[in-house]
């Protein structure tokens, strides 16, 4: 049976700390679908996913983060196990419902990794 994995140790201390936000949790399922939640201090916190082509940020305030990452986590789970990769409907409906943002620095701002 498939289940989500905390890979948050797999990460030093210092790679924790990334861009003014500390990743809390960072979870894994089946090695595919990723989902992590990095706190911050000076803004809302984030939900970064990542499943197949569909990767973003999640921007929620804090009393609302950890629920919202279990909310996006079943839904991506769920899709996973149907599909087992997302389709462009599923990328268009989640990203409209969890307002899912692509940040510029995603994919280019890995100093220490």
């Amino acid at each position: 049976m498939m289940e989500w994995i905390n890979v948050t140790d797999s990460f030093t201390e210092k790679q924790r700390h990334y861009s003014n936000t500390y990743l809390e949790i960072d979870e894994v399922y089946d090695n595919v679908v990723e989902v992590s939640l990095f706190s911050s201090q000076q803004g809302p916190y984030e939900i970064f996913i990542s499943y197949g082509i569909l990767y973003g940020i999640v921007y929620v305030e804090e009393d609302k983060a950890y629920a919202k990452r279990e909310e996006i986590k079943k839904e991506l789970e769920a899709d996973y196990k149907k599909h087992k990769k997302p389709s462009n409907e599923f990328i268009r409906t989640f990203c409209e419902k969890h307002e899912v943002k692509m940040p510029n620095d995603i994919l280019f701002n890995f100093p220490d990794f």
